[in-house]
Protein backbone atom coordinates (compact mmCIF):
# COMPACT_ATOMS: atom_id res chain seq x y z
CA UNK A 1 0.00 0.00 0.00
CA UNK A 2 1.22 3.32 -1.07
CA UNK A 3 1.96 6.01 1.69
CA UNK A 4 0.22 9.13 0.39
CA UNK A 5 2.14 11.86 2.26
CA UNK A 6 5.67 9.83 2.06
CA UNK A 7 5.05 9.72 -1.97
CA UNK A 8 4.45 13.70 -2.05
CA UNK A 9 7.33 13.84 0.07
CA UNK A 10 9.70 12.03 -2.40
CA UNK A 11 8.29 13.48 -5.40
CA UNK A 12 8.86 16.87 -3.66
CA UNK A 13 12.46 15.60 -2.81
CA UNK A 14 12.33 14.71 -6.74
CA UNK A 15 11.25 18.35 -8.31
CA UNK A 16 13.68 20.31 -5.11
CA UNK A 17 16.08 18.44 -6.01
CA UNK A 18 16.22 18.68 -9.95
CA UNK A 19 16.02 22.85 -9.74
CA UNK A 20 19.48 22.07 -6.94
CA UNK A 21 21.06 19.97 -9.75
CA UNK A 22 20.52 22.78 -12.67
CA UNK A 23 21.82 25.09 -9.76
CA UNK A 24 24.80 23.33 -9.01
CA UNK A 25 25.85 24.59 -13.18
CA UNK A 26 24.16 27.41 -13.62
CA UNK A 27 25.53 29.28 -10.36
CA UNK A 28 29.26 28.58 -10.80
CA UNK A 29 29.12 29.23 -14.41
CA UNK A 30 27.57 32.39 -14.57
CA UNK A 31 30.45 33.27 -11.65
CA UNK A 32 32.66 31.88 -14.26
CA UNK A 33 31.79 34.22 -17.26
CA UNK A 34 31.99 37.16 -15.00
CA UNK A 35 35.68 36.17 -13.95
CA UNK A 36 38.52 33.79 -13.86
CA UNK A 37 39.79 34.50 -10.47
CA UNK A 38 39.58 30.93 -8.87
CA UNK A 39 38.98 32.76 -5.18
CA UNK A 40 36.02 34.45 -6.34
CA UNK A 41 34.58 31.58 -7.81
CA UNK A 42 34.88 29.61 -4.74
CA UNK A 43 32.81 32.22 -2.94
CA UNK A 44 29.96 30.82 -4.56
CA UNK A 45 29.88 27.83 -3.13
CA UNK A 46 31.32 28.81 0.30
CA UNK A 47 28.28 31.68 0.50
CA UNK A 48 26.48 28.47 -0.06
CA UNK A 49 28.15 26.45 2.35
CA UNK A 50 28.44 29.28 5.51
CA UNK A 51 24.84 28.99 6.73
CA UNK A 52 25.55 25.53 7.78
CA UNK A 53 28.05 26.60 10.03
CA UNK A 54 26.56 30.04 10.78
CA UNK A 55 22.62 28.95 11.40
CA UNK A 56 22.57 25.00 11.76
CA UNK A 57 21.99 25.65 15.71
CA UNK A 58 19.46 28.02 15.34
CA UNK A 59 17.41 25.83 12.77
CA UNK A 60 17.52 23.03 14.57
CA UNK A 61 15.33 24.68 17.45
CA UNK A 62 13.05 26.39 14.92
CA UNK A 63 12.57 23.12 13.69
CA UNK A 64 11.65 21.53 16.58
CA UNK A 65 9.03 24.27 17.66
CA UNK A 66 7.23 24.43 14.53
CA UNK A 67 5.11 22.77 12.07
CA UNK A 68 8.11 20.71 9.88
CA UNK A 69 5.98 20.40 6.98
CA UNK A 70 5.23 24.52 6.82
CA UNK A 71 8.35 24.94 7.23
CA UNK A 72 9.41 22.85 3.81
CA UNK A 73 6.69 24.28 2.11
CA UNK A 74 8.38 27.74 3.11
CA UNK A 75 11.64 27.38 2.57
CA UNK A 76 11.12 26.09 -1.21
CA UNK A 77 9.10 29.31 -2.18
CA UNK A 78 11.71 31.17 -0.45
CA UNK A 79 13.94 29.50 -2.78
CA UNK A 80 12.30 29.92 -5.23
CA UNK A 81 11.38 33.47 -5.13
CA UNK A 82 15.21 33.67 -4.56
CA UNK A 83 16.04 32.17 -7.81
CA UNK A 84 13.88 34.46 -9.63
CA UNK A 85 15.96 37.40 -8.40
CA UNK A 86 19.00 36.37 -9.16
CA UNK A 87 17.28 35.66 -12.75
CA UNK A 88 17.07 39.30 -13.36
CA UNK A 89 21.00 39.88 -12.70
CA UNK A 90 21.63 37.10 -15.03
CA UNK A 91 19.06 38.51 -17.71
CA UNK A 92 20.72 42.50 -17.48
CA UNK A 93 24.31 40.66 -17.16
CA UNK A 94 24.40 37.94 -20.21
CA UNK A 95 22.92 39.44 -23.61
CA UNK A 96 21.98 36.20 -25.29
CA UNK A 97 24.07 33.08 -25.65
CA UNK A 98 25.62 32.01 -22.05
CA UNK A 99 28.99 32.74 -23.30
CA UNK A 100 28.60 36.34 -23.98
CA UNK A 101 28.47 38.76 -20.92
CA UNK A 102 27.77 42.77 -21.28
CA UNK A 103 29.32 45.12 -18.87
CA UNK A 104 32.46 43.64 -18.16
CA UNK A 105 34.10 46.25 -16.58
CA UNK A 106 31.84 46.24 -14.06
CA UNK A 107 30.66 42.70 -12.31
CA UNK A 108 31.19 43.18 -8.34
CA UNK A 109 27.46 44.19 -8.64
CA UNK A 110 26.41 41.00 -10.36
CA UNK A 111 28.78 38.81 -8.21
CA UNK A 112 27.86 40.50 -4.98
CA UNK A 113 24.23 39.94 -5.54
CA UNK A 114 25.27 36.01 -6.58
CA UNK A 115 27.13 35.94 -3.77
CA UNK A 116 24.41 37.21 -1.05
CA UNK A 117 21.52 35.32 -3.18
CA UNK A 118 23.85 32.06 -2.45
CA UNK A 119 23.95 33.08 1.57
CA UNK A 120 20.09 33.24 1.67
CA UNK A 121 19.53 30.29 -0.49
CA UNK A 122 22.29 28.36 1.83
CA UNK A 123 19.90 29.34 4.75
CA UNK A 124 16.44 28.20 3.49
CA UNK A 125 18.85 24.82 2.70
CA UNK A 126 19.56 24.08 5.82
CA UNK A 127 15.68 24.72 7.29
CA UNK A 128 14.67 22.48 4.84
CA UNK A 129 16.56 19.93 4.69
CA UNK A 130 17.22 19.46 8.50
CA UNK A 131 13.15 19.28 8.30
CA UNK A 132 13.15 16.51 5.85
CA UNK A 133 15.12 14.19 7.58
CA UNK A 134 13.36 14.86 10.54
CA UNK A 135 9.64 14.75 9.37
CA UNK A 136 10.37 11.58 7.91
CA UNK A 137 10.00 9.14 11.51
CA UNK A 138 6.41 10.83 11.16
CA UNK A 139 6.13 9.81 7.90
CA UNK A 140 7.19 6.00 7.70
CA UNK A 141 7.15 3.54 10.32
CA UNK A 142 10.52 3.07 12.14
CA UNK A 143 11.01 -0.39 10.70
CA UNK A 144 10.90 1.42 7.01
CA UNK A 145 13.06 3.68 7.39
CA UNK A 146 16.34 2.76 5.92
CA UNK A 147 14.43 1.75 2.65
CA UNK A 148 13.02 5.33 2.82
CA UNK A 149 15.91 7.36 3.52
CA UNK A 150 17.29 4.58 0.59
CA UNK A 151 14.55 6.00 -1.68
CA UNK A 152 15.25 9.61 -0.85
CA UNK A 153 19.04 9.19 -1.18
CA UNK A 154 18.44 8.11 -4.33
CA UNK A 155 16.33 9.99 -6.06
CA UNK A 156 17.93 13.08 -4.50
CA UNK A 157 21.02 11.96 -6.31
CA UNK A 158 19.35 11.10 -9.77
CA UNK A 159 17.72 14.73 -9.58
CA UNK A 160 20.60 16.67 -8.52
CA UNK A 161 23.60 14.86 -10.66
CA UNK A 162 22.22 12.00 -13.26
CA UNK A 163 18.90 14.20 -14.00
CA UNK A 164 20.01 18.35 -13.55
CA UNK A 165 23.62 18.89 -14.71
CA UNK A 166 22.91 17.50 -18.06
CA UNK A 167 19.72 19.22 -18.04
CA UNK A 168 21.10 22.49 -17.23
CA UNK A 169 24.33 21.95 -19.62
CA UNK A 170 21.91 21.69 -22.06
CA UNK A 171 19.62 24.76 -20.94
CA UNK A 172 22.51 26.83 -20.16
CA UNK A 173 24.19 26.57 -24.58
CA UNK A 174 20.84 27.74 -25.18
CA UNK A 175 20.21 30.69 -22.43
CA UNK A 176 21.76 31.11 -18.96
CA UNK A 177 18.93 32.85 -17.74
CA UNK A 178 16.27 30.34 -19.27
CA UNK A 179 18.59 27.89 -16.70
CA UNK A 180 17.44 29.64 -13.79
CA UNK A 181 13.92 30.23 -14.87
CA UNK A 182 13.20 26.96 -15.24
CA UNK A 183 15.10 25.94 -11.43
CA UNK A 184 12.66 28.43 -10.13
CA UNK A 185 9.57 26.47 -11.87
CA UNK A 186 10.74 23.54 -10.50
CA UNK A 187 11.28 24.84 -6.82
CA UNK A 188 7.44 26.00 -6.89
CA UNK A 189 6.40 22.49 -8.19
CA UNK A 190 8.21 21.25 -4.67
CA UNK A 191 6.79 23.61 -2.34
CA UNK A 192 3.24 22.69 -4.43
CA UNK A 193 3.65 18.85 -3.57
CA UNK A 194 4.76 19.44 0.40
CA UNK A 195 1.66 21.77 0.79
CA UNK A 196 -0.60 19.18 -0.16
CA UNK A 197 0.99 16.11 2.11
CA UNK A 198 -1.99 16.30 5.43
CA UNK A 199 -1.62 16.28 8.50
CA UNK A 200 0.46 18.30 11.22
CA UNK A 201 4.28 17.82 11.84
CA UNK A 202 4.95 19.41 14.98
CA UNK A 203 6.35 17.70 18.01
CA UNK A 204 7.04 20.53 20.46
CA UNK A 205 3.77 21.60 22.58
CA UNK A 206 5.88 24.18 25.42
CA UNK A 207 3.33 25.25 28.26
CA UNK A 208 1.94 28.48 27.17
CA UNK A 209 2.50 29.69 30.71
CA UNK A 210 6.18 29.07 30.64
CA UNK A 211 8.10 31.44 27.73
CA UNK A 212 10.23 29.57 25.48
CA UNK A 213 13.92 29.69 26.12
CA UNK A 214 15.94 28.76 22.85
CA UNK A 215 19.13 28.89 24.38
CA UNK A 216 17.92 26.12 27.01
CA UNK A 217 16.70 24.16 24.25
CA UNK A 218 20.02 25.10 22.40
CA UNK A 219 22.13 23.40 25.45
CA UNK A 220 20.06 20.78 25.78
CA UNK A 221 20.46 19.53 22.27
CA UNK A 222 24.28 20.23 22.20
CA UNK A 223 24.24 18.45 25.91
CA UNK A 224 22.65 15.35 24.61
CA UNK A 225 24.91 14.49 21.15
CA UNK A 226 28.41 15.18 23.24
CA UNK A 227 27.11 12.44 25.81
CA UNK A 228 26.40 9.90 22.70
CA UNK A 229 29.93 9.12 22.05
CA UNK A 230 29.14 7.75 18.88
CA UNK A 231 27.37 10.40 17.26
CA UNK A 232 29.31 12.77 18.26
CA UNK A 233 32.57 10.92 16.61
CA UNK A 234 30.77 10.35 13.69
CA UNK A 235 29.27 13.97 13.27
CA UNK A 236 33.37 15.03 13.94
CA UNK A 237 34.85 12.62 11.07
CA UNK A 238 31.71 13.80 8.33
CA UNK A 239 33.21 17.67 9.32
CA UNK A 240 36.17 16.37 8.22
CA UNK A 241 35.03 14.63 5.04
CA UNK A 242 32.68 17.11 3.94
CA UNK A 243 35.47 20.09 4.37
CA UNK A 244 37.81 18.01 2.69
CA UNK A 245 35.14 17.19 -0.02
CA UNK A 246 34.45 20.79 -0.35
CA UNK A 247 37.98 22.20 -0.85
CA UNK A 248 38.62 20.24 -3.93
CA UNK A 249 35.11 21.01 -4.60
CA UNK A 250 35.55 24.42 -4.55
CA UNK A 251 37.23 25.00 -7.98
CA UNK A 252 35.62 22.24 -10.03
CA UNK A 253 34.33 24.09 -12.49
CA UNK A 254 37.72 25.23 -13.42
CA UNK A 255 39.38 21.83 -13.27
CA UNK A 256 36.62 20.70 -15.41
CA UNK A 257 37.36 23.67 -18.18
CA UNK A 258 40.80 23.92 -17.87
CA UNK A 259 42.08 20.29 -17.55
CA UNK A 260 39.20 17.92 -18.65
CA UNK A 261 38.90 20.46 -21.74
CA UNK A 262 34.69 20.22 -20.95
CA UNK A 263 31.98 22.89 -22.16
CA UNK A 264 28.55 23.58 -20.37
CA UNK A 265 27.72 20.26 -21.69
CA UNK A 266 30.15 18.02 -21.00
CA UNK A 267 30.23 19.63 -17.30
CA UNK A 268 26.90 18.47 -17.02
CA UNK A 269 27.09 14.89 -17.94
CA UNK A 270 30.62 14.44 -15.98
CA UNK A 271 28.09 14.77 -12.84
CA UNK A 272 26.36 12.31 -14.29
CA UNK A 273 28.76 9.89 -12.82
CA UNK A 274 27.98 10.54 -9.15
CA UNK A 275 23.92 10.25 -10.27
CA UNK A 276 24.75 6.77 -11.66
CA UNK A 277 26.93 5.60 -8.58
CA UNK A 278 24.09 7.37 -6.23
CA UNK A 279 21.71 5.19 -7.81
CA UNK A 280 23.39 1.98 -7.54
CA UNK A 281 24.59 2.77 -4.10
CA UNK A 282 21.40 3.94 -2.85
CA UNK A 283 19.34 0.34 -4.44
CA UNK A 284 21.94 -1.57 -2.63
CA UNK A 285 22.47 0.40 0.81
CA UNK A 286 18.96 -1.96 2.31
CA UNK A 287 20.25 -5.12 1.23
CA UNK A 288 23.89 -4.00 2.00
CA UNK A 289 22.47 -2.97 5.72
CA UNK A 290 21.08 -5.98 6.16
CA UNK A 291 23.95 -8.59 5.14
CA UNK A 292 26.96 -6.64 7.04
CA UNK A 293 27.31 -4.79 10.04
CA UNK A 294 27.12 -1.27 9.83
CA UNK A 295 30.79 -0.44 11.18
CA UNK A 296 31.73 -2.35 8.05
CA UNK A 297 29.86 -0.10 5.68
CA UNK A 298 31.16 2.78 6.72
CA UNK A 299 34.49 1.75 6.47
CA UNK A 300 34.81 0.59 3.24
CA UNK A 301 32.44 3.72 2.17
CA UNK A 302 35.09 6.23 3.43
CA UNK A 303 37.91 4.04 2.00
CA UNK A 304 36.32 4.24 -1.99
CA UNK A 305 35.33 7.71 -1.28
CA UNK A 306 38.88 8.95 -0.21
CA UNK A 307 39.77 6.68 -3.08
CA UNK A 308 37.81 9.05 -6.10
CA UNK A 309 39.59 11.87 -4.77
CA UNK A 310 43.26 10.53 -5.32
CA UNK A 311 41.97 9.37 -8.84
CA UNK A 312 40.32 12.46 -9.48
CA UNK A 313 43.10 14.71 -8.77
CA UNK A 314 46.10 12.77 -10.58
CA UNK A 315 43.65 12.09 -14.06
CA UNK A 316 43.37 14.26 -16.91
CA UNK A 317 40.67 12.05 -18.55
CA UNK A 318 36.51 12.78 -18.49
CA UNK A 319 35.76 9.23 -18.72
CA UNK A 320 38.30 8.72 -15.79
CA UNK A 321 37.06 11.30 -13.67
CA UNK A 322 33.44 9.96 -14.31
CA UNK A 323 34.15 6.57 -12.92
CA UNK A 324 35.69 8.70 -10.05
CA UNK A 325 32.95 10.05 -9.40
CA UNK A 326 30.84 7.13 -9.83
CA UNK A 327 32.98 5.73 -7.36
CA UNK A 328 32.80 7.97 -4.77
CA UNK A 329 28.99 8.95 -5.11
CA UNK A 330 27.95 5.09 -4.48
CA UNK A 331 30.18 4.83 -1.18
CA UNK A 332 28.25 8.22 -0.20
CA UNK A 333 25.35 7.40 -0.44
CA UNK A 334 25.52 3.67 1.41
CA UNK A 335 27.35 6.10 4.37
CA UNK A 336 24.35 8.89 4.32
CA UNK A 337 21.30 5.58 3.77
CA UNK A 338 23.70 3.75 7.41
CA UNK A 339 23.97 7.26 9.17
CA UNK A 340 20.66 9.16 8.73
CA UNK A 341 18.99 5.88 10.05
CA UNK A 342 21.04 5.54 12.89
CA UNK A 343 20.22 9.17 13.95
CA UNK A 344 16.24 8.93 13.19
CA UNK A 345 16.61 5.58 15.37
CA UNK A 346 18.49 6.46 18.42
CA UNK A 347 18.12 10.10 18.91
CA UNK A 348 14.40 10.93 20.38
CA UNK A 349 11.72 12.65 18.20
CA UNK A 350 11.32 15.53 20.24
CA UNK A 351 15.10 16.53 20.35
CA UNK A 352 15.46 15.11 16.66
CA UNK A 353 15.67 19.19 14.92
CA UNK A 354 18.00 20.28 17.74
CA UNK A 355 20.35 17.21 17.70
CA UNK A 356 20.07 16.46 13.74
CA UNK A 357 21.07 20.22 13.06
CA UNK A 358 23.89 20.37 15.97
CA UNK A 359 25.22 16.77 14.04
CA UNK A 360 25.50 18.70 10.82
CA UNK A 361 26.96 22.08 12.18
CA UNK A 362 30.23 20.31 12.93
CA UNK A 363 29.11 17.47 9.72
CA UNK A 364 28.48 20.35 7.20
CA UNK A 365 29.67 23.59 9.24
CA UNK A 366 33.45 22.28 7.51
CA UNK A 367 32.11 22.58 4.52
CA UNK A 368 32.46 26.55 3.78
CA UNK A 369 35.67 26.55 5.85
CA UNK A 370 37.09 23.74 3.17
CA UNK A 371 35.48 25.81 0.38
CA UNK A 372 37.58 28.82 1.67
CA UNK A 373 39.98 26.45 2.38
CA UNK A 374 40.08 25.69 -1.86
CA UNK A 375 40.04 28.78 -3.67
CA UNK A 376 43.20 29.89 -1.33
CA UNK A 377 45.26 26.85 -1.82
CA UNK A 378 44.38 27.13 -5.90
CA UNK A 379 45.45 30.69 -5.87
CA UNK A 380 48.48 30.29 -3.90
CA UNK A 381 49.67 26.93 -5.13
CA UNK A 382 49.64 28.73 -8.70
CA UNK A 383 52.19 31.19 -8.14
CA UNK A 384 54.27 28.23 -6.41
CA UNK A 385 53.45 25.10 -9.14
CA UNK A 386 51.37 26.58 -11.84
CA UNK A 387 47.72 26.81 -12.54
CA UNK A 388 47.46 23.06 -13.18
CA UNK A 389 48.73 21.43 -10.36
CA UNK A 390 47.44 24.18 -8.63
CA UNK A 391 43.99 22.84 -9.43
CA UNK A 392 45.03 19.12 -8.84
CA UNK A 393 46.40 19.95 -5.19
CA UNK A 394 43.27 20.32 -3.39
CA UNK A 395 41.70 16.98 -4.57
CA UNK A 396 45.11 14.86 -3.47
CA UNK A 397 45.42 16.99 0.07
CA UNK A 398 40.83 15.86 0.22
CA UNK A 399 41.91 12.26 -0.30
CA UNK A 400 44.89 12.51 2.34
CA UNK A 401 42.79 13.22 4.71
CA UNK A 402 40.11 11.39 4.26
CA UNK A 403 42.48 8.49 4.68
CA UNK A 404 43.48 10.06 8.04
CA UNK A 405 39.92 9.76 8.37
CA UNK A 406 39.55 5.94 8.13
CA UNK A 407 42.35 5.73 10.47
CA UNK A 408 40.52 6.94 13.09
CA UNK A 409 36.99 5.15 11.80
CA UNK A 410 38.95 1.70 12.54
CA UNK A 411 39.81 2.61 16.49
CA UNK A 412 36.31 5.08 17.40
CA UNK A 413 33.52 3.30 15.79
CA UNK A 414 33.54 -0.15 16.18
CA UNK A 415 30.65 -2.71 15.92
CA UNK A 416 30.39 -3.04 19.57
CA UNK A 417 29.73 0.76 19.82
CA UNK A 418 26.89 1.21 17.16
CA UNK A 419 25.39 -2.25 18.57
CA UNK A 420 25.24 -0.66 21.88
CA UNK A 421 23.63 2.34 20.35
CA UNK A 422 21.08 0.65 18.92
CA UNK A 423 20.30 -1.47 21.91
CA UNK A 424 20.27 1.38 24.59
CA UNK A 425 17.82 2.69 22.39
CA UNK A 426 15.23 -0.33 21.84
CA UNK A 427 15.25 -0.53 26.19
CA UNK A 428 14.74 3.02 26.51
CA UNK A 429 11.01 2.55 24.23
Amino acid sequence: MINPNFFKLFLASAASNLGDGIALIAFPWFASLLTRDPFLIALVPLFGRAPWLLFSLPAGVIIDRVDRRRLIFLTDIARAVLTVLVLGVVVSAVNGPAAEVTAQNNVLLPLGVLYAAALMLGMAEVLRDNAAQTILPSVVPSEQLENANSKLATVELVMNSLCGPPLAGFIIAISLALAFAVNAGILFLAALMVFLMAGQFKTFQPDDHVPAHWVADLKEGLRWLFQHILLRDLALLLGLTNGAYMMALATQVLFAQEILGLDPTGFGLLLTGAAFGGVIGGLAAPHLAKRFRSATLLRVSLFMFATESVIFGLNSNPYVAWAALFLGSSAGIVWNVVTVSLRQTIIPDRLLGRVNSVYRFFGWGMMPIGTFLGGVIVSVAAVAIGREWALRVPHLLAGLLMFGGLAVLHVRLTHAKIDAARAATKQIS
